[in-house]
């Protein structure tokens, strides 16, 4: 995996830089357009490129939770199944470990949490 930043220029405490990924370049700072649960609200993915957007910020929990790794994998991955080449950044899920406090089992493997949506089990790990 291709990976990397390079620090452009400074200015105080400002900073402008590149991250490389196998998907594409971030020049940094970057606005990220929401896509929560695999897509962008009122934008397509060719609306997106038309605007520049450089890299797309979704949830890995709500991802799991709707539509569902194995809708996701059936797509051939997050990439294909939003209909987007560029760079993605997922979060870790990490707020929902604190925020379903009371639906949720942590062990060495990871999280198990019961969905608030429909009462199923879904399980968070570093591999997910």
């Amino acid at each position: 995996m291709t990976f990397n930043f390079k620090l452009i220029s400074e200015d105080g405490n400002a900073r402008l830089g590149r991250i490389t990924t196998r998907h594409g370049n971030i020049e940094t700072p970057v606005f990220m357009p929401v896509g929560t649960y695999g897509a962008v609200k009122t934008l397509s993915p060719s609306a997106l490129r038309e605007l520049d957007a450089q890299i797309i910020l979704s949830n890995t929990y709500h991802l799991m939770e709707r539509p569902g790794i194995e809708i996701i994998n059936k797509h051939g991955g997050l990439h294909e199944f939003m209909s987007w080449e560029r760079p993605i950044l997922t979060d870790s899920g990490g707020y929902q470990v604190f925020s379903l406090a009371k639906k949720r089992l942590i062990s060495e493997k990871g999280v198990e949490f019961n969905s608030p949506l429909n009462g199923d089990s879904l399980f968070l790990s570093p591999e997910i």
